[in-house]
């Protein structure tokens, strides 16, 4: 009996690790659904973006008050992670405060770690109030119903539990150091500096030491489950975006804002027609492969960074509050279209889960069931969302393969876009004018 709770511990952390590997697993595998992107080029300037961008913050304090909250919440996870290292030796091992042979460093750390835990407090609250009080216009758009709300709200009270866990564990253990109870005291002194937990510490002065040992363990089992449950929880949530900013800013794009990519099956096509040698009526190679489709119409049809950066929404709504047509009360709204193409990679997931390994068709797309044909056309293309983006999405990309199908596949772009490609095709211009024409105005008195 005296090392079952080292077992349970152990077996509670190969679940826990074990789940959250099978969910990576899914995820790996609905990415790689998308098509193959080259990204190999300027590996010097991805690693910098990563670093400025995913470490540094750097597009999160474009906007100071947000940017300054997360960037404490940020930080304050990371670092106070490194407690949780000990957390998880002390219960495989059976030690208490195993890293306090450190000695001022070691009281160095569980204080930053405690005015972090404090700060990240404040900051989370903040946070709830600006969602719910406040209710800022961005976090009360039509695709943030429901889940996408409660989950926003859900996160910010794991966060707060998970921080009064931590402070009350400290707060516990430091009345048992200073009562000298067996297993916590040591002859060194007191382990660790509790700059905040000190101030939480008096309401546990009179309890007795089993008491406070009740106390302590029962906070110290909570938290670390706690993190477990967080863990596997972001798969399910946006703040998925905690494990892929880095690879999703490492792979952003580094062409210019207005290149857009070209199509290789548009090259063919185009050096196939200025081949003089070329029969335009030959009967295609029986050995030739599938023409490639034009556009995309669902998710299969997009990059696999595409699919990632649908993975990687925040939800932050800053490319919607920044986008110019969602501005002038039109439907789209670029977040919408990540969260769409999220929702439908989940389900071909699933699809493919229910169906041993194979997609089997549904009769769904992205495109009309997800995405309506009025939002794409909405999009003015002026990269507004995808400057705003504090973690480089693209959701331009994916509005823009997805018109590409509507006109390439299926002639369905609204008229006046229609008789402008007409008039470029028949007149070299956009205008219905011949081009013999064109300059009669100016012999007009």
């Amino acid at each position: 009996m005296e090392y079952f709770p080292n077992i349970l511990f152990a077996l509670l952390l190969i679940a826990g690790i074990g789940y959250f590997a099978r969910n990576v697993k899914k995820l790996a595998r609905n990415i790689k659904l998308g098509k193959e992107a080259d990204v190999s080029d300027n590996s010097s300037q991805r690693w910098k973006n990563m670093a400025m961008i995913a470490l540094g913050q750097s597009k999160m304090v474009v906007r100071p008050i947000a940017g300054l909250l997360h960037i404490i919440v940020y930080v304050g996870f990371v670092i106070i992670n490194i407690e949780v290292l000990e957390i998880i030796l002390d219960g495989l091992l059976g030690t208490h405060r195993l890293f306090a042979f450190l000695g001022p460093v070691y009281n160095v750390l569980i204080g930053s770690f405690e005015i972090l835990a404090f700060l990240v407090v404040v900051a989370v609250i903040i946070f709830w109030i600006r969602r719910n009080v406040i209710r800022l216009q961005r976090f009360l758009k039509p695709e943030m119903k429901g889940w996408p709300k409660k989950d926003g709200n859900l996160i910010l009270y794991i966060e707060l539990v998970l921080m009064f866990l931590f402070l009350t564990m400290n707060a516990a253990d430091y009345q048992l150091q200073l009562k000298g109870a067996a297993h916590y005291a040591s002859e060194a002194g007191i382990m660790g500096s509790f700059p905040i937990s000190g101030f939480i510490a008096p309401l546990f002065e009179n309890l007795s030491i089993s008491s406070l040992i009740l106390v302590e363990r029962t906070a110290w089992w909570l938290h670390i489950v706690g993190i477990l449950l967080f863990l596997n929880y972001l798969y399910y949530s946006k703040h998925l975006h905690i494990l892929l900013a880095f690879p999703n800013t490492y792979y952003g794009n580094l062409k210019p804002k207005g290149q857009f990519k070209n199509l290789q099956s548009v090259t063919n096509e185009v050096k196939l027609m200025m081949d003089p040698e070329a029969d335009p009526f030959a009967a295609p190679d029986e050995d030739a492969p599938e023409p490639e489709k034009f556009g995309a119409s669902d998710v299969a049809d997009l990059s696999w960074v595409q699919l990632l950066n649908a993975y990687t929404c925040t939800e932050c709504g800053r490319c919607t509050s920044e986008c110019p047509a969602n501005q002038t009360g039109k439907k789209l709204s670029p977040r919408k279209i990540m969260m769409d193409t999220r929702d439908r990679l989940e389900a071909v997931g699933k699809n493919i889960d229910a169906n041993k390994g194979s997609f089997v068709d549904d009769g769904k797309q992205l495109l009309d069931d997800y995405i309506t044909r009025e939002e794409l056309w909405a999009c003015t293309s002026c990269n507004a969302c995808v400057e705003a983006c504090p973690v480089s999405i693209d959701p331009l990309s994916i509005i823009m393969d997805m018109r590409q199908y509507l006109v390439m596949e299926q002639s369905a772009a609204p008229t006046d876009l229609n008789n402008m490609m007409g008039n470029i095709e028949n007149n070299g211009a956009p205008w219905p004018f011949n081009q013999m024409d064109r300059l009669n105005w100016a012999n007009e008195s």
